[in-house]
């Protein structure tokens, strides 16, 4: 019997074996493979996390491996608006109310020394946070909206900010970052293949790749480099004018102020021709205002698409649909991890508010530390309160090492012979364009990259800086360039500077004909 028993398992195991193999024959071949991949998907760029990226975490691999092959000991990525993974410290205030908010009550806000490690602003903060959050603390979902609270400090500070335009608190979604409400705008904006948004030249990638995955088309206007990255009421015309020719349905506009990747401010007048311009064609505006804190020249100020809109009376009389994001990953915050921001819905069709909500809920809620980390941006401490003189401390602190930054940067490349580079009144980039040799042109086109991609890998190789290539952006033909941050400290970027120098003549030097 257990030699029968002992057969019958063997038998079995074979048999099992023999079909596994079967098995493994008929579907040796991958279902999803890049040829029957989404061709949407394989088409997309993103340029900020794109090959010089790739090709930057590789050497820096090598260096944390102990490699000694490079002129450099360190990278130094200025490719990506990240502030704290280069240096900038988190705000403490709101770190102490997240942190006391994600503890449970006995370890936090009713342990009997929470007093005597935080100050009592945030103990207080926190309790607040968590009755707003229902008694469920931070690891429940909440409202697809965001917590009511939450919308209720977003829409405040909406209101001040505006000089008291006011704000219907349904009318604010909190998401992920800006670029989720981004997304879904743009999800319901491209109805089909014929449909185009129009997008700056340069821009940021956001639109680009989101509208080539959704199948829609871009139509870019250029922005005026020589007049500081500033807009042109006709070349806004003439784009619109040139793809209606083409047959191309233009739905929506975008507007990125102030600049990424360019860094300018627009003017008031600006702004107001835009609004009026978006009505005027019957074309839904998206304002990307995720920088409106950071505006370093004196002589300029940040002005809302919404406070534009409402002084021309688009807004009194219903002639204008305006989505406007804002997010915790810019300003001074710099809390890109929490994935915190919101947009603003105006004048919006009722029907499309709730296709809009539906799409919200589906991902049933945006983070909650990041929801959280929105409202503390929105309503910080106030006058009087224990922790309001450091918290502002800490954020002039890091705005004035912004501004100084800037200036380092934008004058730097300037200074460079070969290099026009716009100053940043404010946002966080330089976007210098550079005179490249005709042998390297030769070069890229031999090697079948972009000639912007040919210099931003030799710049890593030779100095260790990660920029973007500003083909990745989109500019004029024949331009050629880069996006930087200047995110790094003072002396990182100060040293920089001549490394930049140091390239572009060791560059041109090997590439002239």
């Amino acid at each position: 019997m257990r030699t029968f028993a002992v057969s019958f398992v063997l038998a079995a195991l074979a048999f099992q074996e023999t079909t596994a193999a079967s098995r493994h024959a008929v579907g040796s071949k991958k279902r999803l493979t890049e040829e029957t991949m989404s061709p949407a998907l394989k088409e997309m760029e993103y340029a900020v996390r794109g090959s010089v990226v790739i090709a930057a975490d590789k050497i820096n691999e090598e260096l944390c491996a102990g490699s000694k092959k490079y002129n450099f000991d360190h990278i130094v990525y200025t490719n990506i608006g990240n502030p704290h993974s280069v240096g900038q410290r988190p705000l403490t205030w709101p770190r102490q109310v997240l942190a006391l908010v994600d503890l449970p009550e006995e370890m936090g806000v009713d342990h009997p020394d929470a007093s005597k490690i935080f100050p009592n602003d945030a103990i207080e903060r926190a309790r607040e946070i968590k009755q707003g959050l229902g008694g469920h603390g931070s690891g429940a979902y909440s409202h697809s909206k965001g917590v009511k609270m939450f919308r209720e400090d977003v829409a405040k500070f909406i209101e001040e900010r505006d000089g008291g335009v006011p704000v219907d608190l349904e009318n604010i979604f909190l998401s992920n970052g800006a670029s989720d409400a981004i997304k879904n705008v743009l999800t319901a904006l491209i109805a089909d293949s014929t449909c185009g948004i129009m997008i700056p030249t340069p821009q940021y990638p956001i639109y680009s790749a989101s509208l080539d995955l959704l199948g829609g088309k871009k139509v870019g206007y250029y922005l005026d480099e020589e007049m500081g990255w500033d807009l042109n009421m006709k070349e806004l015309e003439r784009s619109l004018a040139e793809a209606k020719q083409n047959g191309i349905n233009v739905v929506g506009f975008v507007l990125i102020n102030p600049g990424n990747p360019t860094g300018q401010v627009l003017s008031k007048k600006a702004v107001q021709d835009v609004v009026q311009f978006c009505s005027k064609h019957n074309l839904v505006l998206l304002s990307d205002e995720v920088y409106q804190e950071n505006v370093y020249d004196e002589s300029a100020e940040f002005y809302s698409a919404k406070r534009a809109a409402f002084d021309t009376g688009l807004l009194e009389s219903d002639e204008i649909e305006l989505a406007s994001f804002h997010s915790t990953s810019k300003g001074v915050f710099g809390e890109c991890g929490r994935r915190g921001g919101y947009m603003e819905l105006v004048g919006f069709d009722s029907k499309v508010m709730e296709h809009l909500y539906k799409l919200a809920s589906s991902s049933l809620c945006s983070t909650i530390s990041g929801q959280i980390m929105t409202s503390i941006m929105c309503r910080g401490p106030r006058p009087g309160d224990e922790s309001y003189e450091s918290h502002e401390a800490e954020k002039e602190a890091i705005f004035e090492s912004l501004k100084r930054r800037a200036k380092i940067v934008g004058s730097g490349l300037d200074s460079i012979p070969g290099f026009s580079c716009q100053p940043a009144q404010g946002a966080m980039y330089c976007f210098p364009n550079v005179e490249l040799p005709e042998g390297a042109l030769v070069e890229a086109n031999a090697q079948g990259i972009p000639p912007d991609t040919l210099y931003a890998l030799s710049l890593l190789e030779q100095t260790g800086i990660v920029v973007v290539p500003a083909a990745g952006f989109g500019q004029k033909p024949g331009r050629h360039g880069f996006r930087t941050t200047f995110l790094p400290s003072e002396d990182e970027m100060s040293r920089c500077m001549g490394l930049f120098r140091q390239h572009h003549e060791e560059f041109c030097s090997r590439y002239a004909k």
